[in-house]
């Protein structure tokens, strides 16, 4: 398990101009109010069965207590946590993103967008599912504020998967 994200990744030139150091120190601030919950409700769901409806998890539960600001934390946190530590025992955390990424009206900014695609970038193509977030919550920018024509063309962001 390698390290593939972080603060280097949100402060460094590439894909994207660094963010200013206040934004990113924000999301961290908001990241850290709401990563003890999922660390444990993670956990439990690790070791409970895989099968249940997502309702019915303690990820479920935390994320139905949570309000809009405090779900796109939640967000940033699992997709964070899952491109730092990429591998078969994210399944949990790339459920609970794929969960939150289905949620429209969550406000999304921009700049918060452009911290999840960096992050990413940054965890390069054995993270499968990294866009799935990111790609999520752009969509529900406004289409001149959408930073995924940003990205450099050697970057390819795969389509998204259609239910079903």
């Amino acid at each position: 398990m390698a390290s593939v994200a972080g603060w280097a990744a949100a402060s460094t030139q590439g894909s994207f101009p660094p963010l200013p150091r206040a934004v990113a120190q924000s999301f961290y601030r908001r990241m850290r109010a709401v990563a003890p919950a999922a660390v444990g409700a993670i956990e439990r769901d690790r070791a409970g069965d895989a099968e249940r409806p997502f309702a019915e998890t303690a990820c479920g539960r935390l994320a139905r207590s949570l309000d809009d600001a405090g779900l796109r934390a939640l967000g940033m946190w699992t997709h964070h946590r899952c491109m730092r530590f990429y591998d078969d025992d994210t399944r949990v955390g790339r459920r609970l993103i794929r969960e939150i990424a289905a949620r429209p009206g969550l406000g999304w900014t921009a700049d918060e967008v452009r911290w999840m695609l960096r992050e990413s970038v940054s965890a390069g193509p054995a993270a499968a599912d990294r866009f799935t977030l990111p790609r999520a919550a752009a969509a529900h920018l406004p289409p001149a504020e959408r930073p995924l024509d940003e990205l450099p063309p050697e970057v390819v962001v795969p389509r998204q998967r259609r239910p079903g």
